[in-house]
């Protein structure tokens, strides 16, 4: 049996990284007495994996997770089951069965949608001019880990939602996250003229190939 787990991950755990996090799920998975599932070998690990490993200090609203077990169990009362064995800042969403022969979750993400709120105060009409010229360029190359690659077609969207008072604006952006092709919103903030540190990032939505 395969379920998918869909989940948020808020406070203090928006710093623990994604190993971590996978090790937090195997173990309430355990403590739930959940069937799991395990690779062959000298080295046997639970079949669970992630659809999109979330940077650290970004929270979440959406992560969405798949979780091989070794027999069918019923869903009815399974989320409030994992939901007691679970630290706080990790709130179950949805579970729900899937099916056994669908592509890994990994390979399904094609795009991933992000609200980053700047805690300092900015001028928003500044930043929408700089939003607009950022979307008007043909091109926008960068640098990641000594590789030049163009930053401009991985921003499918980009906007600015801006506040009356000057404060806590807020950038909505949706940025390809595809293997190989994978937009980051402090990239996009970089090239905006925003310090990372100076922003609070949630993911809101993961999209995939139907």
């Amino acid at each position: 049996m395969r379920i998918q787990i869909t989940f948020s991950k808020q406070g203090a755990l928006r710093y623990t990284g994604h190993l971590d996090l996978h090790k937090l799920w195997e173990r309430a998975a355990r403590r739930a007495e959940l069937p799991l599932a395990y690779s062959q070998g000298f080295h046997p690990q639970p079949k669970i994996s992630m659809a999109a490993a979330l940077p650290l200090g970004f929270s979440s609203r959406c992560e969405v997770l798949d979780m091989k077990l070794e027999k069918d169990i019923p869903l009815e009362g399974l989320r409030d089951t994992l939901q007691a064995t679970l630290p706080p800042g990790i709130q179950v969403l949805s579970i729900e069965q899937a099916d056994d022969r669908a592509p890994a979750l990994q390979t399904r993400v094609v795009s991933a949608e992000y609200e980053v709120t700047v805690v300092e105060p900015v001028d928003g009409s500044e930043l929408k001019r700089r939003i607009d010229s950022l979307l008007d360029a043909e091109s926008i190359l960068r640098t990641r880990r000594g590789k030049s690659y163009d930053l401009r077609p991985l921003i499918e969207a980009l906007t600015c939602l801006s506040s009356p008072e000057g404060r806590g604006e807020k950038i909505f952006m949706k940025l390809s996250a595809r293997e190989g092709a994978t937009g980051r919103p402090e990239e996009v903030l970089d090239v905006l003229g925003i310090a990372f540190e100076g922003t609070r990032i949630e993911r809101t939505c993961l999209n995939f190939q139907s």
